[in-house]
């Protein structure tokens, strides 16, 4: 009795031992765990520039730091995005919006022009117009809700309604439109999307093309893919700004953009990645620059 005795009381102090030994192993493989979950709770929308602490990038918590990490690296992105395409958005429906108060004060005041005002005034609802549309077509877009239905698509006549839609902004300026090449050429794709893409990139060179100057619409095969091509002799695009020429609201020459938002560009290529196709620019200072959408003639997933 007294020997099971003397062994309890010697338990007692390693049992408490081990216990105080496990917690503090607890508290110290832990610490990390909390600190992590407290720096978590502090990145908002406001500090999302902060990371979570790494001590280890080998270990699991490390890696799952890493991941987490990377996580708000690409919130952080898409906030930004978010925020500029609002304030450019804003500054862009404010533009037309002002231009129509302007015109309204000047025809109200003495020697005013009511008939040139309302014209004016209708060429700032068009903008306008224009404009909420390339915003709702994009917000869509990105929300994911624009379905591609693709069907048997004559690309020859595609690309004639587009001409045509087109010729008489081009006749205004003096500019000649052409077309050529291949009147056989079929593929399957979305000709709503298409149509838009290639009448976004024919606006681009009527807008920037010089009077009197020549635009080709050229439809060919390449290999395994149907070739659309708007080829200007414009002022041509610096090698350096040719990756940000179908970035949203980027305008090179603001000065010259004749009323654009900096969003065409933009969404032609979206409509052709949508129906899997991609979209390339080839350009240079003083020679002309040429847009070349490029589909798949047999259909694969965007």
């Amino acid at each position: 009795g007294e020997m099971a005795l003397l062994l309890g009381l010697g338990l007692v102090p390693i049992g408490a031992l081990a216990w105080l030994a496990g917690r503090w192993l607890a508290n110290r493989l832990l610490h990390p765990v909390r600190e992590m979950t407290e720096q978590a709770r502090r990145i908002g929308a406001d500090r999302l520039a902060e990371r979570l602490p790494v001590r280890n990038a080998a270990d699991e918590l490390g890696r799952l730091a890493l991941a987490f990490n990377a996580l708000f690296e690409r919130l952080q992105e898409a906030f930004e995005r978010l925020r500029r395409f609002t304030a450019d958005a804003s500054h862009e429906l404010r533009t037309p919006l002002a231009a129509m108060q302007s015109v309204g004060e000047v025809a109200l005041g003495p020697g005013g022009d009511a008939r040139e005002a309302v014209s004016s005034m209708l060429e700032e609802c068009a903008r306008f117009e224009r404009l909420v549309d390339d915003l709702l077509t994009l917000s869509r877009a990105d929300a994911g809700r624009l379905a591609v239905d693709p069907a048997p698509v004559d690309l020859r006549g595609l690309a004639e309604s587009a001409v045509g839609e087109i010729r008489v902004l081009a006749e205004e300026r003096g500019q000649t439109l052409a077309l050529e090449g291949d009147p056989e050429l079929r593929l399957s794709t979305d000709a709503r999307w298409i149509s838009l893409a290639l009448l976004n990139l024919l606006h681009n060179a009527v807008r920037y093309a010089p009077g009197g100057s020549r635009i080709t619409v050229r439809v060919r095969r390449e290999g395994p893919e149907a070739v659309l091509e708007v080829v200007d002799e414009g002022p041509g695009i610096a090698a350096a700004d040719q990756g940000r020429i179908f970035e949203r609201f980027v305008r090179l020459d603001p000065a010259r953009h004749g009323g654009g938002a900096g969003l065409g560009l933009s969404i032609a290529r979206w409509a052709v990645e949508a129906c899997g196709g991609h979209v390339e620019l080839e350009s240079a200072p003083g020679r002309g620059s040429t847009f070349a959408i490029r589909l798949p003639t047999s259909r694969r997933g965007p």
